[in-house]
């Protein structure tokens, strides 16, 4: 997982660390240096890592973090974070410099995942006084939705909430038997309509039945997706507007790469998206999508899909994803 864009991050903290090395030489073959005070010597002295030590590597840096799907305006913002906490840095001579750029470099990954807001989702369901608690899905075909909705209600059921599923997707031949079968698997029911119904018909019903048994939250499934499908989109305006959901989550599968920021932006556009779940985040090699979507639409990532297993559903946290891009989680 993540292997290539860990591979380009180590690459570029090791580019740098030589290039203070070689500064390292340059100040100690400044010094006249005795033999008793060589110990002393090694101990005060310190090297600045200077701009051009780092220029020439993050160059580079750049073409492999767009090549990993990183989005452009996250790459820009990156690099002047590194730059920031680098350039000017002074580091001890015979210190594990590549150790202290690392750090930096985590530092500013970080600062770049971490959201300008975060969702407790089960406070968030707690202390909403009026049940249910209503989520709303969207996403675009093939992305995961429906078996991410079955994953997510395991996992609200393991926090001890009741849950029932919305079947609004009765746009795809098929769709409401999938969700069904996914429902029976996790335990909860699912309220549904006949194919061609109204989507929005179907999430109205599941919430009044939720309200009718106390039942703490509501999943809406909902038809994928694309640009080109004006008409679906329209429905999921309506779904929105009928249903007013707590929360609209966008799912994406973060092997689409740089095309899932697109897509996250149209939703966003189109109804103002609250938090993400990206899927197959096991098989994604190169983790562009998790290091932009946040960044790009202004939404948490709230859960990440680790695995075909309904307990393969992971609540994101910013530290623990720096930490497996750099090989130490």
């Amino acid at each position: 997982m993540l292997g290539k864009l860990r591979e380009k991050l180590k690459r570029f903290t090791k580019q740098v660390e030589e290039k203070v090395e070689e500064e390292e030489k340059t100040v100690i073959s400044g010094e006249e240096k005795k033999e008793e005070k060589a110990g002393l010597l090694d101990r005060l002295l310190q090297v600045e890592i200077k701009e051009k030590d780092v220029d020439e590597a993050i160059d580079e840096l750049e073409l492999e973090l767009l090549e990993a799907d990183v989005a452009l305006e996250v790459v820009d913002e990156l690099r002047e974070k590194i730059k920031g906490k680098l350039v000017g840095k002074k580091v001890r001579i015979g210190s594990d410099k590549g150790k202290i750029i690392e750090e930096a470099v985590k530092e500013a990954v970080l600062e770049v995942l971490t959201p300008p807001r975060k969702i407790d989702l089960p406070e968030m369901i707690r202390s909403k006084e009026e049940k249910p608690f209503v989520i709303a899905f969207v996403g675009f075909n093939g992305g995961g939705k429906t078996t991410t909705i079955a994953k997510l209600a395991h996992w609200l059921k393991k926090q001890g909430f009741s849950v029932v599923v919305a079947a609004s997707d009765t746009f795809r031949a098929g769709a409401i038997e999938q969700l069904e079968e996914h429902a029976k698997r996790v335990g909860v029911k699912v309220i549904k309509h006949s194919y061609g119904a109204d989507p929005a018909a179907v999430a109205y019903d599941a919430i009044q039945h939720a309200k009718a048994r106390g039942i703490d939250v509501v999943l809406i499934d909902t038809a994928g997706r694309n640009e080109l499908n004006r008409n679906l989109m329209d429905e999921m305006k309506k779904i929105v507007r009928v249903t007013k959901p707590d929360l609209v989550i966008f799912v994406g599968d973060s092997l689409a790469g740089n095309s899932i920021i697109e897509q996250a932006r149209q939703f966003n556009e189109a109804v103002r998206i609250d938090g993400v779940i990206l899927t197959k985040l096991d098989a994604d090699s190169r983790g562009g999508a998790a290091l932009s979507i946040s960044h790009a639409i202004g939404a948490p990532i709230l859960f990440v899909g680790v695995g075909q297993g309904y307990d393969d559903l992971k609540p994101f946290d910013e530290k623990w994803f720096v930490d497996l891009i750099f090989g130490e989680e």
